[in-house]
């Protein structure tokens, strides 16, 4: 009788709580650029977008800027308008490149009107790739007993002794041999089809995938190795176990970039490599070098770098890896798999 009492009087309070509902204001709308134009000839790219610093609960965090002006302009008054062929990205023409010597600057006017400029970025000389080597790399995983594992790429460059050097490393879309088993495919059940039973596809096994894989920020300067040759690591390549079954060709590009550009790109890679551990620097906005002309407080994300690029190509096979990843089984026809196409590239030749 106590307890049934007890609860009847404990009723009327439960039901009387109501939500409490948080209300945050709406995160500042910040610009962000992001835009690199080299030495190499071809349709490069200047992309525009707004992100919240929080709010919306995160709805529509990242938006592409789109209906603005976008030119850029050198120090001898040659100015390329570039046109927005998707939303927020904004492209140069066909055979667009820079030229080493030369300063570039990228200037923004917003439909509202709001105009924003780089600071001049001045186009330095880069040396060639003399090599490019592979070393397996492993990492011990908690609680699993297989590591992870990848490629670390390894270039070889001999760095001019009469000048202070920064280099930027990335990847260019790469392609490898996928395969398959199409053999053991089992469709799905739907409402049509119930059935489990395996189905196997006369085709196909081998693909060719195209992908891009930029894992991590790989930045130098030559302060230890000014007019030396040195050994760089320069791309990291994970194991899937899809990429490496055969052979995986990759294509680095070896930039240099200012030494602005360089300071950037370092406290970018500092905060992406934050583990989560108290020793950890606390993260922080990291400004560029875009400002608005009007407001020059306004936080700007982002850079616009210009730089001299070469470039240098190397073909992987398993048998250059001291350990690798068990085969992985896509179940289907390999032509199915994004980025994979039948054929081989019309340069491809390992």
């Amino acid at each position: 009788m106590v307890k049934r009492l007890f609860y009847l009087l404990l009723l009327p309070l439960i039901s009387c709580i109501d939500p409490y509902e948080v209300e945050l204001e709406e995160g500042a709308q910040l610009l962000t650029v992001d835009g690199m134009i080299t030495t190499e000839p071809g349709k490069q790219s200047v992309r525009l977008t707004r992100s919240d610093t929080y709010g919306s609960v995160f709805e529509g965090l990242i938006r592409p800027v789109s209906n603005a002006t976008v030119i850029i302009r050198d120090n001898t008054g040659k100015v390329v308008f570039l046109e927005e062929e998707e939303a927020g990205i904004y492209w140069t023409s066909e055979n667009f490149a820079t030229e080493v010597g030369k300063t570039y600057t990228l200037q923004i006017q917003t439909s509202n009107g709001t105009v924003y400029t780089s600071l001049p970025e001045t186009v330095q000389p880069v040396p060639e790739i003399n090599s490019l080597s592979v070393q397996t790399i492993r990492t011990p995983v908690e609680g699993e007993e297989i590591d992870k594992s990848g490629i670390q790429v390894v270039a070889e460059i001999t760095d001019p002794a009469d000048q202070n050097n920064f280099y930027y490393w990335e990847s260019a879309p790469a392609v490898y041999v996928l395969r398959t088993r199409p053999d053991l495919y089992t469709p799905r059940p739907s409402d049509t089809n119930t059935s489990r039973e395996p189905q196997p596809k006369d085709c196909c096994i081998v693909c060719f995938r195209t992908e891009t894989v930029n894992e991590g920020v790989f930045i130098a300067q030559d302060d230890n190795f000014n007019g030396l040759t040195t050994k760089v690591p320069v791309a990291y390549i994970e194991d899937d176990g899809l990429r490496f079954i055969t052979t995986y060709r990759a294509d680095i590009r070896q930039i240099s970039i200012s030494q602005e550009a360089y300071r950037f790109l370092k406290l970018v890679k500092q905060q992406t490599e934050i583990s989560g551990s108290v020793f950890d620097p606390p993260p922080a906005t990291i400004r560029g070098n875009m400002i608005n002309l009007e407001n020059p407080e306004e936080t700007v994300l982002g850079f616009f770098m210009v730089g001299s690029e070469t470039q240098r190509r190397i073909y992987i096979d398993q048998s250059d890896l001291t350990f690798a990843q068990s085969e992985a089984i896509i179940p289907d026809d390999c032509r199915l798999s994004d980025g994979a196409d039948i054929d081989p590239p019309a340069d491809w030749n390992p």
